[in-house]
């Protein structure tokens, strides 16, 4: 019989600017998230009631305990290499104010766990600013594209792909999170089906990489992608590459290519 519990590792509730194209959301979100210790052998969301988010004024919402859809923004996704299931959120009703937030897990057993975090509105406001006055420079320079395409007989294994940053264009240190899945549109893309990630987070924490991600203009896809198919990624800016520091996440256009 297994002992699993529901354990918090680290949470995120931060200002989210979503730059993705043929959004219904604005420009200028929210989210909150939280990231559960690996359960072994059993599935976490059977054992919880539910997840709130707290925070000033009164402030409060509540998390889906289904598998995150891009309808709802709101769910589950489960990442077998770690393993571990994940929660997040994405509200349209603009950046956060600045104070505490709180997200709280009720366990169907009663057991309640909860992680807090303190929201900082000055480094969103610096980093988005760097991101709008250089927007267009940055969002040609992404390869491969549908500008910069793959030429026939490249390699479908170690496939480069390259950006530049905001320390390139303006000076601005940030982290970057590479998030790569078999994909024709915005809206195909699956967060709970990737081909590739580039998770800065546990090469943090796990690998003993305390810059992981900073100022990361480049990554190489170590997984071998399919031939004659389309593929697409989006680039996340953030000022922490652990979660509970970020106080903004960009989230730039999706970038789509199609392999030889």
């Amino acid at each position: 019989m297994s002992n699993a519990e529901i354990k918090i590792f680290d949470i995120m509730a931060c200002d989210v600017y979503w730059d993705f194209e043929d959004s219904r959301m604005p420009k200028e979100t929210h989210k909150f998230l939280v990231a559960l210790f690996p359960t072994p052998d059993v599935v976490a969301p059977e054992m919880i009631e539910k997840i709130m988010g707290y925070g000033p004024g009164g402030y409060e919402v509540k998390f889906s305990n289904e598998k995150f859809n891009n309808e709802t923004l709101n769910g589950w996704f489960y990442d077998p290499k770690i393993p571990n299931y994940w929660y997040m959120i994405n509200l349209p009703t603009g950046f956060m104010k600045e104070g505490e937030y709180t997200i709280e897990i009720t366990c169907k057993d009663g057991t309640v766990v909860k992680k807090s975090r303190m929201q900082k509105s000055a480094p969103s406001q610096a980093m988005v600013s760097s991101y709008l006055k250089h927007r267009q420079k940055i969002l040609d320079s992404f390869s491969p594209s549908k500008k910069n395409p793959l030429k026939t007989g490249y390699p479908l294994k170690n496939i480069k792909c390259n950006w530049k940053t905001l320390k390139d264009v303006d000076n601005h240190d940030a982290y970057y999170v590479y998030r790569l899945a078999q994909s024709s549109i915005p809206k195909e893309f699956d967060g709970n089906n990737l081909a590739w990630f580039d998770n800065i987070y546990t090469q943090r924490l796990f690998q003993n990489q305390p810059k992981a991600g900073l100022n990361r203009g480049e990554v190489i896809i170590e997984t071998e992608l399919k031939p004659n198919t389309s593929y697409g990624y989006f680039v996340e800016i953030t000022d922490g590459n652990i979660a509970g520091d970020a106080n903004i996440c960009i989230f730039q256009p999706h970038q789509f290519f199609k392999t030889p």
